[in-house]
């Protein structure tokens, strides 16, 4: 069973501004959800799961923002996975099966290649506006 289809045993979610000062509170918030929850900040599994937020998140804001449209982050814990989804307003703007890798001396591009070394799993899934971009991570 996969998380997806799994139902959550408990649930996080929040709506955000689409600036770089959401992207950095959506991390934070993830963190101390993740506490609370069991899993103590600085351990690998949160920050494994403290950088996929921030990851999807930047990518929220930068490649998918819409004037006046938040961005949401939403945490699913089941009893083996924790499914992190960010969704926003821009489904023309889906990323790709794969990450490419960037030119060596680019400053940016390589969010995706992260998430697909963290994640178990990632992909993306239609909404009725925008679309969601998840990452899944096993439990320890």
């Amino acid at each position: 069973m996969n998380a997806e289809t799994a139902t959550p045993t408990v649930q996080f979610t929040q709506r955000l501004s689409a600036t770089r000062r959401g992207a950095r509170l959506a991390r934070h918030l993830a963190a101390h959800q993740l506490d609370v929850w069991g899993f103590p900040y600085g351990g690998d599994f949160s920050d494994a799961a403290a950088l996929l937020v921030s990851e999807l998140a930047t990518n929220a804001i930068t490649h998918a923002r819409v004037p006046g449209r938040d961005f949401q982050l939403r945490l699913a814990l089941t009893a083996t996975t924790l499914r992190i989804e960010v969704s926003d307003a821009r489904a023309d703007r889906t990323p790709t099966s794969g990450p490419t890798t960037p030119a060596p001396d680019s400053e940016t591009g390589r969010g995706l290649i992260l998430v697909e070394a963290l994640a178990t799993r990632w992909g993306t899934a239609d909404r009725l506006v925008g679309k969601t971009v998840w990452a899944e991570l096993v439990l320890p």
